[in-house]
């Protein structure tokens, strides 16, 4: 049960931040109102760091921000350590 309600999360918070990731790329495009930057790294560190990263490389968005480039990338490592962490203490 609690495997399936995680799985969830993670679908969705990784949809959401690759959707918003898309979102701001277009609307910067277009001179418009912008996702904060606090918002899109928010969602990496609830779990969305894969869909950051996927929408980083295919929107081409944010790769010139170092805070982005190195910084999703440094989320999702302590999110896996954290994760397998997790995995081996529950499993012990």
């Amino acid at each position: 049960m609690l495997l399936r309600t995680v799985e969830c999360w993670l679908a969705a918070v990784n949809l959401l931040a690759f959707g918003l990731c898309g979102l701001d790329k277009w609307k910067a495009r277009r001179g418009l109102w912008r996702v904060r930057e606090r918002t899109l790294l928010g969602t990496a560190l609830l779990g969305g760091a894969p869909g950051l990263l996927a929408g980083m490389a295919l929107f081409r968005h944010k790769i010139r921000h170092k805070k982005f480039v190195w910084g999703v990338p440094a989320i999702l490592t302590v999110q896996i350590a954290a994760a397998l962490w997790l995995l081996s203490r529950l499993a012990g």
